[in-house]
C-alpha cells in the first residue's frame, strides 16, 4: 500500500500541484494550510510522511517539526521540509530540528518522488516503491539497474531518469520542455534539442534485439512511453 502523506503548504497553487502529482503516483494525500492545522491533523491520525513548508501561518514549519519530534507518538515520523530558504545555515537548522530531508524550491517532481522514496526506504522500508515495471522492462531504483526480458541494460544517469519518468506515465505525451523540467530540473538551462539526443541513446540501449520500440515520437508534440507498438 502506498504511503499516506500530509502536505503542509499555505500556497494554494503549489499545494494543489503537489496533491495532484502525489496522488497520480498512488499516494494518499491530506492537505493542511498552516502549521496549527498540521499539528491538529497529526494528532487525529498519524500519516506515513509529512511534507512541510518552512514559512507557514500561525505555526512555522520549523516549529511543526520540533513539536512532532517532541511527541512520543510522532518522534520517528518521516519529515521532509520544502522551503525557499536555501542557505547552508537554514539547511543545518532544518535538519538539526528533526527534518529527515530538506528540499529547496523550486524543485522537480521527479526529485521530490526520489527523496520521498529514499526517506521511506530508510525509515519505513515496507512503504517504499523500488521497482518500476512495464511489459518486459524493469527498473530497480535501489540498485540503479534496468533490464528488458531479463537482459541487463546499461544506461547513463540521465537516460535512467528519463526512462523511469516516461514509464511512470504510460501513454502520456510529454513535450521536450516538460521532460526538461521533470528530468533535468526547472532551475537548469539545457537546450530542448538535448532531449532528442538522450531519447536516441535510450532507444539504442533498450531496443537492442527487440522489435518493439516503447518510446513513441509524436510529431510536433513530444514523446511518450507506449508498449502497444503503434
Amino acid at each position: 500500500m502506498k504511503a499516506r502523506i500530509l502536505v503542509v503548504e499555505d500556497e494554494d497553487a503549489l499545494a494543489t500541484l503537489l496533491q495532484y502529482n502525489l496522488e497520480k503516483e498512488g499516494y494518499q494525500v491530506t492537505l493542511a494550510c498552516d502549521g496549527e492545522e498540521a499539528l491538529m491533523l497529526t494528532g487525529e491520525a498519524i500519516p506515513d510522511l509529512v511534507l512541510v513548508d518552512w514559512m507557514l501561518p500561525k505555526v512555522s514549519g520549523i516549529e511543526v517539526c520540533r513539536r512532532l519530534r517532541g511527541r512520543h507518538e510522532t518522534s520517528n515520523l518521516p519529515i521532509i521540509m520544502l522551503t525557499a530558504r536555501g542557505e547552508e545555515t537554514d539547511r543545518i537548522r532544518g535538519l538539526d530540528t528533526g527534518a529527515d530531508d530538506y528540499i529547496v524550491k523550486p524543485f522537480s517532481m521527479t526529485e521530490l518522488f526520489a527523496r520521498i522514496r529514499a526517506v521511506l526506504r530508510r525509515i519505513r522500508p515496507g512503504l517504499a516503491e523500488d521497482l518500476n515495471t512495464a511489459g518486459d522492462i524493469e527498473i530497480d531504483r535501489v540498485a540503479h539497474r534496468v533490464s528488458r526480458a531479463g537482459r541487463d541494460i546499461r544506461l547513463g544517469p540521465t537516460e535512467f531518469r528519463l526512462l523511469d519518468y516516461l514509464m511512470q506515465h504510460p501513454g502520456r505525451v510529454f513535450s521536450r520542455e516538460q521532460l526538461l523540467d521533470a528530468v533535468w530540473g526547472s532551475d537548469v538551462y539545457v537546450e530542448a534539442r538535448t532531449v532528442d539526443v538522450h531519447v536516441g541513446r535510450l532507444r539504442k540501449a533498450i531496443n537492442n534485439g527487440h522489435e518493439t520500440d516503447p518510446i513513441r515520437t509524436v510529431r510536433s508534440a513530444g514523446y511518450s512511453f507506449d508498449l502497444s507498438g503503434r
